[in-house]
């Protein structure tokens, strides 16, 4: 069973050309009939839109929304278009500032087009501008290590910024950076831990990499959000299977220490993208003012309701895999909201 939202998320590049093919075709009837123009650029635009929602990866369709909002004179139009593509490019604080006081009409699509070269969509394309700034074959390429460091202060709670940063990641595995593709796509799942492709991916490199703590870690994410995917027994069943004939202790799974660690510190990467006005500290100390509570349960409620349901999910997590059975009720409310 798939989600309706992750079907929506993810592209489709047959349907997002149907309409961006329409979209042209409705603008190209607005320079010819002149009386009709408006109504023709008003159905250019609603099949520009639904080439873009059907497939955001392509540059194409971005570029044919540009375009009408252009003709329609349409600088807040623009502007829009400019965010959501900073949004799904994990909205670089260098280049929102390139968003402000200016005229869209005059130099919007210029923005675009320097967006698009620096940080291009398609994955392909993308790893192939990494490599063409190297100057030797040895050793990661200059540009690949400058965008691990900028990927860091980015933000990916953007789903269709987690897909396309998830794919880079896989260029990045595919080269043999495994362990830098590790320690990027830990930071793509504290803005998102959601994401259970991502988990699902980790889980495989890491028991390719005989790391059985981690892989289970991984796989267990994984069931937890997509029960019917019994990844994690599945895993198990292959760990028995591999061990049936020698004389060495059955792995059962990670020890709580083990299990507390990883979840401490994926849930210590949600703190920079937290949404709170207030910090947690200091809201805690307030409720501690009014009435005795679990300090966790405090946090959690504060989490919660500060909308931080990135950190408020690792934590409820690291509670329930440390026997809180208390917590499991808060973990699955926070599931279902993100």
């Amino acid at each position: 069973m798939v989600d309706s939202q992750d079907l929506l998320q993810h592209p489709r590049r047959n349907l997002g050309n149907r309409y961006r093919s329409a979209a042209q075709k409705f603008a190209k009837l607005a320079k010819i009939d002149v009386d009709r123009a408006p109504e023709n650029l008003a159905w250019a635009e609603q099949n520009a839109r639904q080439a873009i929602l059907h497939d955001f990866t392509d540059e194409r369709n971005w570029r044919c929304l540009a375009e009408l909002k252009e003709m329609n004179q349409d600088n807040d139009g623009l502007h829009a278009v400019l965010e959501d593509i900073f949004s799904i490019l994990g909205r670089d604080p260098e280049h929102l500032e390139q968003l402000t006081d200016i005229n869209f009409l005059m130099v919007g699509r210029e923005l675009l087009e320097a967006a698009f070269a620096k940080d291009p969509l398609e994955p392909d394309a993308w790893w192939k501008f990494i490599h063409s700034s190297s100057t030797t074959k040895e050793g990661p390429p200059p540009a690949l290590m400058d965008f691990a460091t900028r990927c860091k202060r980015l933000d990916f709670r953007d789903q269709r910024a987690n897909i396309v940063f998830a794919r880079r990641l896989e260029r990045i595995r595919s080269a043999g950076h495994e362990d830098l593709f590790i320690d990027l796509a830990r930071h793509l799942l504290a803005h998102r831990p959601t994401n259970h492709e991502l988990w699902m991916e980790m889980g495989r490199l890491h028991e390719r990499r005989d790391e059985i703590d981690e892989a289970w870690s991984c796989y267990d994410h994984v069931q937890q959000l997509k029960p019917h995917r019994e990844v994690r027994d599945q895993f198990l069943s292959r760990l028995k299977q591999r061990m049936d004939g020698e004389e060495v202790e059955p792995w059962s799974g990670p020890s709580i220490e083990h299990r507390d660690a990883f979840l401490r510190n994926m849930e210590s990467l949600t703190e920079r993208v937290s949404q709170s006005s207030q910090p947690v500290e200091e809201t805690l100390a307030k409720q501690e003012e009014i009435a005795t509570v679990h300090p966790d349960l405090s946090k959690l409620e504060t989490l919660v309701a500060g909308g931080d349901t990135q950190q408020a999910f690792f934590l409820a997590r690291r509670l329930v895999a440390t026997g809180e059975e208390w917590a499991e009720p808060w973990l699955n409310r926070i599931q279902g909201e993100m």
